[in-house]
């Protein structure tokens, strides 16, 4: 591993080739660009000090540079093992647009180290800001709180072999450790923290269920819930880079197959469409009825996932939910049959108990691609990234278009929650973005596409009672 500027990242020597990638994707990415113009001059964020632990990739890449562009200083770590791309993370330790510590197939005390090292700033105190993505830097930041007060109260140490959660092992591991050096670090951080803004389904789960237990330490803004994300990110961009990581990973000809699509929210909408563009044969499975009679008006069959496990080709867990697909089930699927996730955590899969399958048999094909046989009668499944997301550890994750439009809010959250520090209006709960401003995040991405609006006149305003400039619609509304 190279290190420059306090970071740790792969190879230097691809800074070149990520700096033209990155160029590229600018002008791919209108709202993060227009940002740049509209704030750069005042620098709103400057004296921000931004921890990011989002996939540490291309379009990534030109969120950092936006934040830093209006006077933030940034460390950075990925939100998984796989998902980095090296030469973005080179380019932007190269520009010092931030420091990164973050590459493509980290091992998980690997992939902790990175985390901690993001969020840990010379000056002792930690960041103003967070961007998260999953949750994984709230997460250690919380349990580490909670391990100082156990710590100070007893001198009782996080004890690993206390779960079997491989990943809680690692950071009960990490926190053990580091209470020796400094017994408050987590405290003074978690004091010092101004808000946290949060990208992804799975990470507004966490923030919600820590703000019902009045556990949640600082402020959060739900980014994942922006209409300008959920349905554009989370649809368009699954449905773009699904078939992109399936057909890199295994050259499979889709068209024809049956494909089983587990979960039909948005995220599973993208799947599904493209599963049924490129001429699959698409089950959706689904525990929400609404969800359900949606998949079955768009054309999909809705079935029970044992009843597909002996017929399908292909299977995808996008519920963000746990133990989705067994090693059961995958011990009853066809020979061959490709298991693939596109939900944050590899627990939507059961790769523990795949691998603690006895006698099972791992014969990696390439890498992300390992196909587990099973002893009783010799046949195997395909799982694609070890469980984890295939789109990014197969391929090149979301477009640059869909993750500008992502995050544009993020950074509008991040200006947000830096205002708070003078208005003081946001207490430790979960925050929504004003609808005005999810609008003008479409408003930002539609030039580019050459589209013209259309303008109310002051009566048809009237009319439905809105301000010809909007919001257009309700909070309530449902798009």
């Amino acid at each position: 591993m190279a290190a420059e500027q306090t970071s740790k990242v792969k190879d230097m020597t691809l800074a070149a080739f990520g700096r033209k990638e990155i160029e590229l994707a600018e002008g791919e990415m209108p709202g993060l660009m227009a940002l740049r113009k509209e704030f750069g001059d005042c620098q709103p964020l400057k004296g921000a000090k931004i921890s990011g632990s989002l996939h540490m990739t291309v379009q990534t890449a030109v969120l950092i540079e936006t934040l830093k562009a209006l006077g933030a200083e940034l460390r950075w770590c990925s939100c998984n093992i796989f998902s980095t791309q090296d030469h973005a993370a080179a380019a932007i330790v190269k520009s010092n647009s931030a420091s990164v510590f973050a590459w493509k197939g980290e091992t998980l005390e690997e992939y902790w180290w990175c985390t901690v090292q993001a969020l840990t700033w010379p000056d002792g105190k930690g960041p103003d800001l967070l961007v998260d993505d999953g949750g994984d830097a709230t997460l250690i930041i919380h349990e580490g709180v909670k391990a100082e007060k156990e710590f100070a109260a007893s001198g009782k140490l996080p004890d690993p072999a206390s779960t079997d959660n491989a990943e809680m092992k690692v950071v009960l591991s990490v926190l053990a450790e580091g209470l020796k050096k400094d017994p408050q670090k987590w405290t003074r951080m978690a004091a010092n923290l101004k808000g946290v803004s949060e990208e992804t389904t799975t990470g507004v789960h966490r923030l919600l269920q820590m703000a019902k237990k009045k556990e949640l330490l600082f402020p959060a803004v739900n980014v994942n819930d922006c209409v300008t994300k959920s349905k554009f990110d989370n649809v368009y961009g699954c449905r773009h880079s699904l078939p992109d990581g399936i057909m890199r990973a295994t050259d499979v000809m889709i068209g024809g197959k049956r494909v089983v699509i587990c979960g039909f929210g948005d995220v599973g909408k993208g799947c599904a469409a493209a599963m049924k563009g490129a001429g699959a044969r698409v089950v959706v499975t689904e525990v929400d009825p609404i969800c359900a009679l949606q998949a079955v008006m768009e054309g999909y069959s809705v079935a029970t996932l044992e009843s597909q496990l002996a017929v399908a080709d292909i299977f995808i867990s996008a519920t963000g939910n746990k133990d989705i697909i067994t090693a059961a089930h995958m011990s009853q699927m066809k020979n061959n049959a490709i298991v693939g996730n596109i939900g944050h955590f590899d627990n939507e899969v059961d790769m523990a108990g795949l691998e603690k399958w006895p006698g099972i048999k791992k014969v990696n094909i390439k890498p992300q691609v390992d196909r587990f046989v099973f002893p009783e009668d010799n046949h195997g499944v395909i799982v694609l990234a070890e469980g984890r997301l295939l789109n990014l550890g197969c391929a090149t994750g979301h477009p640059s278009f869909v993750m500008s439009c992502s995050f544009t809010n993020q950074t509008l959250a991040q200006l947000d929650l830096w205002d708070n520090v003078k208005t003081k209006r946001y207490e430790n709960d979960v925050y929504l973005l004003p609808k005005a401003l999810d609008e003008k995040v479409a408003r930002l991405h539609l030039p580019s596409l050459g589209c013209q609006l259309t303008t109310l006149s002051p009566e048809q305003a009237s009319y439905i009672g809105i301000n010809p400039e909007g919001p257009y619609k309700p909070a309530s509304y449902r798009y």
